[in-house]
């Protein structure tokens, strides 16, 4: 293994697995770090997908550590610390902590944020996060119900959350080529940053980042970091040619959609699949609390709908969150929507589904904890930033779509099923 990283929810650590795939490293995601023994002689890259985004910071610190011993033992050279590329985060954590004790546990003086993902719209410029035309402060983000993001600048989110000392490179240095980035990773080095917030606002920019932080063994920011990454093990002859991923053969059976995210894009993709006729079934937390609602009952619904492929959403609009947060408390209301998807998960599986899609990073993290496979394969591409997966180490295997809340077009859950034809 070449490249080693840490994910801090599930939807992420897909994400990232596949960019790197599609970069011609032969990638594995594990669900947690693995228990038992990982037959790692052809991977060139594994994605430790944990769920520590929202955690107290501690036990993110501790996650993140254990990641980190694992990939460290089993020979990775380089780390990527991997989050949202809408830096989704509280005031104290957990990005900061996290970069924190990674530096500290591979006695490294120096890395980089940058949550950049030009494909998907985010971008980073004088340091400032960016959703489209939109500042990170300034879109839905604002109002996300677990990590509402009302300030834009990495620099004071970040100085907010760590210990160190946090600097800037901005896109005129970007724009100079490798070489200029590595003038400007000295001269931080020289004034005591420990931390840089680096501009990218295309791919060519992630790429010149890329090769830039080549000798860097940790690196932290979105998945679209991981663009640069593997020209350098090629360049180093570690890594031969562009490896294709493999085939990729979803398991009969039936279908469903799983939706915990109040994100704008997926109620979207919710209305949009509900206007093209998808059966669909809402659930809301103060029901699933009351007992008006339960897992059989959404279950039996999902199996009755035939050949239609069934539709179990929790996503509502901010006033809708915010009421039910107001009732149950912020963190009980959202506990209670992932463990009631998890089990419908499970009885969905019991009663032969086999194509599964999950849209948002707490909701996936949950129902895949839940089907506790040992870890996914990366298939075809749906949307950026979305694959397919296949569930390996399993006698009867599970296509799984993990999507992030805020990613995939309108027609997302329309359209992902044309590659599993």
């Amino acid at each position: 293994m070449l490249l080693g990283a840490i994910a801090d929810d599930l939807t992420g650590a897909s994400d990232l697995a596949l960019m790197l795939s599609r970069e011609g490293m032969r990638t594995i995601q594990t669900i947690g770090v693995p228990s038992g023994d990982v037959d790692l002689t052809h991977i060139d890259a594994v994605v430790v997908a944990l769920k520590s985004r929202t955690n107290p910071a501690t036990e993110a610190v501790a996650m993140s550590l254990e990641a980190l011993a694992w990939l460290r033992a089993a020979g990775a050279r380089q780390i990527i610390f991997k989050y949202c590329s809408t830096f989704d985060s509280t005031a104290k954590g957990n990005i900061g902590p996290v970069t924190d004790a990674l530096l500290a546990a591979l006695d490294v003086d120096l890395t980089i944020v940058c949550p950049a993902f030009p494909a998907n719209g985010r971008t980073v410029y004088k340091g400032h996060l960016f959703l489209a035309e939109k500042l990170l402060s300034e879109s839905p983000m604002r109002n996300h119900p677990l990590t509402p993001m009302t300030d834009s600048s990495l620099v004071r989110l970040m100085a907010a959350q760590s210990s160190l000392k946090v600097g800037l490179v901005g896109q005129e240095i970007v724009a100079r080529g490798a070489e200029a980035l590595r003038e400007a990773f000295r001269a931080a080095r020289a004034l005591g940053d420990r931390v840089l917030v680096v501009d990218a606002i295309s791919d060519q920019d992630l790429r010149t980042i890329g090769e830039a932080v080549a000798d860097f063994p940790l690196i932290t920011g979105g998945s679209g970091i991981a663009i640069g990454l593997p020209e350098n093990f090629r360049r180093a002859g570690l890594l031969s040619g562009n490896s294709e991923p493999g085939s990729f053969t979803a398991p009969r059976g039936g279908a469903a959609i799983l939706a915990g995210s109040c994100s704008e894009a997926t109620r979207g993709q919710i209305q949009a699949a509900i206007a093209a006729g998808m059966p669909s079934m809402r659930i809301d937390p103060i029901d699933i609390a009351q007992g008006r609602v339960t897992v059989g009952g959404a279950t039996d619904w999902a199996l009755e709908q035939g050949e239609g492929t069934p539709l179990i959403y929790s996503s509502a609009d901010p006033t809708e969150v915010r009421a039910a947060q107001d009732a149950l408390g912020r963190q009980k209301a959202g506990e209670i929507i992932e463990h009631f998807l998890a089990e419908t998960a499970i009885m969905l599986r019991a009663n032969g589904v086999r194509r599964l899609i999950v849209a948002g990073g707490e909701t996936s993290g949950a129902v895949v904890g839940a089907l506790a496979p040992a870890a996914l394969y990366i298939g075809p591409e749906i949307d950026p930033g979305v694959p397919w997966t296949l569930t390996m180490g399993e006698a009867e295997p599970m296509a799984l779509a993990l999507k992030s809340g805020n990613f995939g077009t309108a027609d997302f859950f329309l359209k992902a099923w044309e590659l599993l034809q």
